[in-house]
């Protein structure tokens, strides 16, 4: 070979290696982004729980109005409500009975994977709520799974109401059986859009095979996130005359789900984890029962609940595995922990297993292996943050507890005709959506400090200023200097042109997904049983009506657990605001009131915004053509599912 031949080769290898050392930076890149939004909104909603839970706290007078409004609720229990049914639309025209049978699974599977015609009864679906309340209340807190009969255990991990995800695993690895045990661990809801049909399928699976479908909670089985996380809207838009029927049942199958499986006594199951103060023995005489919101503990016998025991359930909910030593609070989430080696290897030794497995983390391949192998994730739904986005996963461990994973991703025709850079940038621009989105939340913030250091208003900034105030108002802790090309397109390498960041944030596909999504106080208004407890806290004198003393009482508790969001004077402005009437006084009205005339005028200040845009000069190219490329790379396509329609494979074992 000619000298010209190895330098051609060795500048194809470089020029080999820089391209795939691009890609894999934009695919890390893209991964952070999903990741860390998800994580922020997450610990959002654990922020604004945490204040309510030392309102409770600290307030002497939470304690009675906690338990007005827990009696209140209970007293409008799932077998007092008024039976309605007689939906309008297109129903299922399946028959269902106790007991469920596999002749009924195999209807419903049916049912569920057609585009139309899709949903069942609402008698069905209060039937097998309700028979599966009943039945799940009779297990232990943790399921004893065993082998010896089958001599194998399929373990799903998160699902997400990704219905198509669950019909692969059906599909590839059969129904369940005496032979051919699951274990489902948890969020089954959620995100996706088929949630409650993932929900009733696993409940009916669970039903006709009792002895063979092992169901554990998830952080996500909880009526709070479902407020956030797109659960509850979905059930009101499929049953909008039964749904405070239906969620109330749904209620009563989350407090009863076991919190976790042992497997042969060798290997704990549960959705997040452990810390350093997790005690079995303590979790398996909880009375689960109470714990209809583990986000929002209950108030019991004219006591606040014990805090130890509540966390107890809290940390395997949520907890995370760590590379580095130790266990901490989990920052990133904003609940449950961090725990490292140190931690996985006590807690097994004190409770002599081999090792644990766990999902609640999405990972690009669907299972991660950490902490010496002592620690295994596993996640179920492919495509979860986009169209290619990841694989999903499921594992099988054999009579000697050896795993072995299937590794798919669903509906592949969609983006098998697809090329690389084409799938890539489906995920970039469904990264760099929801990033925009979550950015447009602070996006007055970023203008201020934006222009703080742009005294001449020239519209430009230098890339570490620009990168600063990014890092500063959404705390993500991204890659901001990667991500400039993007966020502000068309700029040198030297100067940044805000301006163009901010036409981006208000672009229509930007301001039409922010206006898609749920945000923390959407959320907490929809619950308004969290509003009349708040408001029954703050009234200390029990009158019905708050005054401005017993708000300012409110406001420094508020003050003393979440400093710098708002000063004292700012939010007594902001109460004063309530007072509509001017009496001096706020009513229950006039609170919840407050609460939907700040989302109204939250949509108002949007349509204002864009009339006053529509009108003015428009955003530069660069900008136009990127908001355009992320509209054109969001795929949605409704059909009918396939389960066949999946890339899947097996992937090694690890003893």
């Amino acid at each position: 070979m000619d000298d010209n031949a190895i330098r051609a080769a060795i500048f194809i290898q470089k020029w080999y290696r820089r391209h795939q050392a691009r890609q894999e930076m934009r695919k890390r890149c893209n991964w952070q982004i999903f990741q860390n939004v998800e994580y922020a909104c997450e610990q959002d909603q654990a922020e604004l729980y945490k204040f309510f839970n030392d309102l409770i706290k600290h307030m002497p007078q939470a304690i009675e109005a906690g338990n007005k409004g827990q009696t209140s609720k209970q007293s409008i229990g799932p077998e007092k409500s008024a039976t309605l049914y007689e939906e309008t639309g297109e129903m299922a025209r399946i028959q269902l009975e106790l007991p469920i049978q596999k002749k009924h699974i195999d209807l419903m599977i049916d049912v569920f994977r057609k585009k139309r015609g899709n949903r069942l009864h609402p008698k069905y679906v209060c039937m097998i709520l309700r028979e599966a309340a009943k039945c799940l209340k009779q297990m232990p807190n943790l399921w004893m799974v065993s082998t010896a009969v089958s001599q194998q255990v399929t373990i799903c991990g998160d699902l997400h109401g990704k219905l198509d995800d669950l019909l692969v695993v059906l599909y590839k690895n059969g129904l369940p059986s005496a032979s051919n045990p699951y274990v489902f661990n948890g969020d089954f809801v959620d995100r996706g859009k088929r949630g409650l049909e993932v929900l009733l399928l696993l409940l009916s699976l669970y039903l006709a095979f009792p002895n063979a479908v092992f169901l554990n909670r998830g952080n996500h089985e909880d009526s709070v996130m479902n407020a956030r996380y797109g659960f509850i809207r979905e059930v009101e838009g499929k049953y909008p005359r039964n749904h405070k029927r239906l969620l109330s049942l749904i209620d009563e199958v989350y407090r009863w789900l076991p919190l976790g499986s042992i497997l042969n006594n060798r290997v704990l199951i549960v959705h997040g984890g452990f810390s350093d103060t997790t005690n079995l023995d303590l979790i398996k005489s909880i009375d689960r029962g109470k714990y209809v919101s583990i986000l929002r503990p209950p108030l019991m016998d004219g006591e606040a609940l014990e805090k130890a025991e509540w966390q107890q359930i809290f940390d395997i909910m949520w907890s995370d595995p760590q590379a580095s030593q130790g266990c901490k609070p989990n920052a990133l989430r904003g609940a449950g922990v961090w725990f490292g080696p140190d931690t996985t290897e006590l807690f097994l030794k004190r409770h002599r297993l081999s090792y644990v497995i766990r999902s609640h983390e999405c990972k690009p391949n669907g299972h991660e292996f950490m902490h010496d192998n002592k620690v295994i994730t596993i996640f179920s739904a492919s495509n979860y943050y986009a169209m290619g986005s990841n694989k999903g996963a499921y594992m099988r461990l054999n009579n000697q507890l050896v795993p072995h994973f299937v590794q798919y991703i669903s509906a592949a025709s969609q983006t098998k005709e697809l090329s690389f850079k084409q799938r890539m940038g489906i995920v970039e621009c469904a990264a760099l959506k929801e990033l925009a989105v979550r950015m447009r939340e602070h996006r007055d913030e970023l203008e201020a400090d934006f222009k703080k250091y742009d005294p001449d208003d020239s519209g430009c900034i230098t890339i570490s200023k620009w990168c600063f105030v990014m890092e500063n108002v959404t705390k993500l802790g991204l890659p901001w200097r990667l991500l400039r090309d993007k966020l502000a397109p068309g700029t040198d390498s030297q100067c940044v042109n805000y301006v163009r960041t901010l036409d981006l944030l208000d672009t229509d596909v930007i301001m039409e997904a922010e206006a898609d999504g749920t945000s923390v106080m959407d959320a907490l208004y929809a619950n308004k049983a969290s509003l009349e407890t708040i408001f029954n806290i703050i009234d200390a004198d029990h009158s019905g009506e708050i005054t401005l003393d017993e708000f300012e009482k409110a406001i420094d508790l508020l003050v003393a657990h979440m400093p710098g969001v708002y000063s004292k004077d700012e939010m007594l402005e902001k109460c004063r605001m309530m007072d509509l009437n001017g009496d001096g006084k706020v009513d229950l009205n006039e609170f919840l009131e407050a609460f939907r005339l700040s989302d109204l005028s939250r949509k108002e200040q949007q349509e204002e915004y864009l009339r006053k845009r529509s009108t003015c000069q428009r955003p530069s190219e660069s900008v136009t053509r990127l908001a355009d490329t992320i509209s054109r790379n969001t795929l949605v396509v409704e059909h009918d599912i396939d389960p066949t329609d999946c890339e899947a494979k097996v992937v090694g074992q690890k003893s």
